[in-house]
């Protein structure tokens, strides 16, 4: 650790700032405020574009002042003073105009007068119309020489003006004043590089201390373009060692082998299967058995798309692991899945799926008919009559079930088993690692793992967050699927259609099919946003639900008040309509799902409770309300609940918002693909990766400082390979003592976590 970036603040900087900074940044070392970057770089020879100004958020900029007018308020005591600025340089773009006013603004009344370039700081808003902003911060640009060091005009002119991610009370300016107070204090060149020597000569990259410096008070624009590139590889390095060296830890430890068996349960399963496995679903079950087979664990993230199958392989690697007399455990997120899964194995394994077994650990026990074995899958979750959830964990802890299905309930302390040889994690992202390794701990010996997602994860992401995993993917889906066609109903321009919504769920349903509608909340007593848990998880991986940006408040759709309005709908007169939401009672909600799965219920209005794994295949109609309010894998996801029996699917993804309004691009996007992988790009160039090594996945703030992972692919590319070559010659790093630190330092124990969240 470098002693240096661990000093606090006040010791550097003084204790009046140093707990300005801590109050309003969160920043309380050497350390966190050196590497606090600016978000970008104005000149003062340059004016911001107003046209790009963010609306409601605080906001940097450079404009020249146009008018500056003073008048007596009417309604109380004092003056307000407007200033009109202007981007207007000359040239051929089209100048805009923002209006600023201050309320007894004495200071701003002398010193803003026409002509004046002024650095301002504050938060924009529409008003009346148009952009203004109130009571901003500014500085004087023509006229204050110290914040570049220099008198020369024309140098000054020319010189970057760094900007920093600011608070409403915290200016850029005052931070980088703190910043530049911190480089004259301390011994920059004595702090440890992380980055070996060969590496830094290679890039040519400049020197710690030299890059600190440059990327703070850089004096043209190719300083802070070295500065910020050489950090941006240092990022990328640092996080692709800790990933290679948790893959070097994870392979090093010893597994029980599970080698197939000729004549098992799995030999039996594909015998009777009705349908051939997609060359897709072959290949990965090739690969999964393989590693299953080796004494090192297997460590493997799957991803499909919805649909594609992953279920079948998953399976059929719980069927080799029972074969070799081991356990398999599948983690699900919500009760109604574990359910889904439990019903759907048991079904797919016919006459191989036995309620009670004899034989002890194996699993192998009564005859199925088939010469083989038969499997005993028992399900576990926290809502279970304590009787039958006694039976489940004394079949677990025997070794009389084979696999068990649930939910958080297999993590509970008194959860054990006999042998646990593999855990397969449905839906990884929503599940932390604590959650993972709490089952990991079960097992007498490092277990074998497999996740798996239906948000598909662009390469760079799948790089950047699931290093540690070797990756598969299924891209093909299984004969039979039949395509899904989704529309954007916007109502804002065509109000006529929200009748023709429910006249279209009535054909689907006189046709004999049923229909999915989607609701954003429960509720008129929330807002949306469910808070995580067993039966209503919030979508913290890659997903981006919630995402909205409407603006003024709105009514949204609520389970509970659609299914009060569907009531009274001509058009559904006579149709069973229920609901579905993670509120209601366990019992409940298994019924409710039981007897949509009968199609004794035909419409179905439910929260994203469904989102996932849900597998009814007499539904064709999905009905999305206020879809504008979802991310754009979660949309994706959804979708991927019709259509799963052969019979051509529709969703309709209905909105309020008038046409242009940047959340109806996600609804087009959508719309016009079915491609995940395409989505996904999509997804994260629309709201940008998120905090991706944190809880919050939906863009903004991001824990990666300068690196992201669609614009820099090649260089994470770069980074994973030299990180690969580092910990296969030492994978203790014991010869890079500051790289190893600067893993501790930018992976402190919560971020790393979220890099297992498999």
């Amino acid at each position: 650790m470098n002693p240096e970036l661990q000093l606090p603040l006040e010791r550097r900087i003084g204790k009046r700032s140093a707990s300005v900074i801590e109050k309003h940044l969160g920043l309380s070392t050497v350390g966190e405020l050196l590497n606090y970057f600016p978000r970008r770089y104005l000149t003062r020879g340059e004016l911001t574009p107003i046209s790009k100004l963010p609306l409601d958020e605080e906001a940097t900029l450079i404009a020249k002042v146009l008018s500056n007018s003073t008048r007596q308020m009417r309604a109380r005591r004092g003056s307000l003073t407007d200033v009109t600025v202007t981007d207007d340089a000359g040239g051929d773009h089209v100048p805009g105009t923002l209006k600023i006013s201050f309320f007894n603004g004495f200071r701003a009344r002398s010193e803003l007068q026409p002509g004046r370039r002024v650095m301002f700081s504050g938060k924009v808003v529409r008003y009346g119309g148009s952009l203004s902003m109130t009571n901003p911060d500014f500085i004087l640009l023509d006229e204050d020489p110290d914040l570049g060091g220099t008198n020369d005009p024309e140098k000054l002119a020319a010189m970057p003006i760094p900007v920093y991610p600011a608070t409403a009370k915290l200016t850029s300016w005052s931070i980088h004043k703190a910043i530049t107070t911190l480089l004259d204090t301390i011994e920059l060149d004595a702090i440890d590089d992380p980055l070996p020597p060969g590496i830094a000569s290679r890039e040519a990259f400049l020197s710690i201390g030299q890059a600190y410096r440059l990327i703070h008070s850089p004096e043209t624009t190719t300083d802070w373009r070295r500065a910020r590139d050489r950090f941006r590889y240092q990022e990328a390095l640092v996080l692709q060692t800790a990933l290679a060296r948790r893959r070097s830890q994870l392979a090093a430890e010893e597994a029980t082998a599970r080698r197939p068996l000729p004549d098992g349960v799995l030999s039996a399963f594909d015998r009777q299967l009705p349908f051939t496995l997609t060359a897709g679903q072959a290949a990965v079950g090739k690969t999964l058995s393989h590693e299953l087979a080796q004494d090192s664990p297997m460590n493997r993230l799957l991803q499909g798309e919805v649909g594609s199958g992953k279920t079948i392989v998953a399976l059929r690697a719980m069927l080799q692991v029972v074969d070799a007399g081991g356990q398999a455990a599948l983690l699900a997120p919500t009760e109604v899945l574990a359910a889904q899964h439990f019903d759907s194995i048991r079904r797919t394994l016919g006459d191989l799926a036995s309620d009670a077994v004899f034989g002890g650990a194996g699993m192998l026990g009564q005859d199925s008919g088939s010469g083989a074995g038969s499997v005993h899958v028992t399900l576990l979750t926290g809502s279970m009559p304590t009787a039958a959830r006694k039976q489940a964990m004394l079949d677990a802890a025997s070794g009389s079930a084979g696999i068990v299905i649930g939910t958080h309930a297999l993590l509970s302390d008194k959860t054990t088993f006999q042998d646990l040889g593999l855990i397969v994690v449905d839906e990884q992202h929503r599940f932390g690692v604590e959650q993972r390794d709490a089952l990991r701990a079960k097992a007498n010996r490092p277990p074998h793992l497999l996740v798996m997602t239906a948000t598909p994860i662009p390469r760079t992401v799948a790089m950047t967050v699931f290093g540690d995993l070797e990756t598969s993917v299924l891209d093909e889906l299984p004969a039979g699927r039949a395509p899904i066609s989704t529309h954007v109903v916007g109502l804002a321009e065509n109000p006529g259609w929200a009748a023709r919504i429910w006249k279209r769920s009535r054909e689907e349903i006189d046709a004999g099919h049923q229909v999915y509608v989607v609701c954003p909340k429960i509720g008129d007593d929330d807002d949306g946003d469910f808070s995580p848990g067993e039966t209503e998880p919030s979508d913290a991986g890659l997903s981006d639900d919630g995402l909205s940006d409407e603006g003024p408040a709105r009514e949204l759709a609520s389970v509970t008040a659609v299914v009060e309005t569907l009531g009274q709908e001509p058009a559904l007169r006579g149709v069973k309509v229920e609901p579905l939401h993670g509120r209601q009672d366990p019992a409940l909600k298994s019924e409710t799902m039981t007897s949509f799965a009968a199609n004794n219920t035909q419409l179905l209005v439910s929260t994203t409770v469904i989102e996932v794994g849900v597998d009814v295949h007499n539904a064709t109609l999905m009905v999305i309300l206020d879809a504008d309010r979802f991310g754009i894998s979660q949309l994706h996801q959804l979708r991927g609940r019709v259509g799963r029996g052969g019979l051509p699917g529709t969703c309709l993804l209905v909105t309020t918002l008038e046409p242009g309004h940047p959340s109806r691009r996600r609804l087009d996007a959508v719309a016009s693909t079915t491609d995940g992988f395409v989505l996904s790009q999509e997804d994260l160039k629309l709201r940008r990766e998120g905090d991706i090594l944190g809880a919050s996945q939906s863009g903004g703030r991001s824990t990666l400082k300068l690196l992201r992972v669609l614009e820099h692919e090649e260089l994470i590319a770069r980074a994973r390979t030299d990180a690969q070559l580092l910990v296969a010659d030492d994978p203790a790093l014991d010869a890079q003592p500051a790289l190893a630190a600067a893993i501790d330092e930018y992976l402190n124990p919560e971020k790393e976590a979220f890099l297992e969240r498999g």
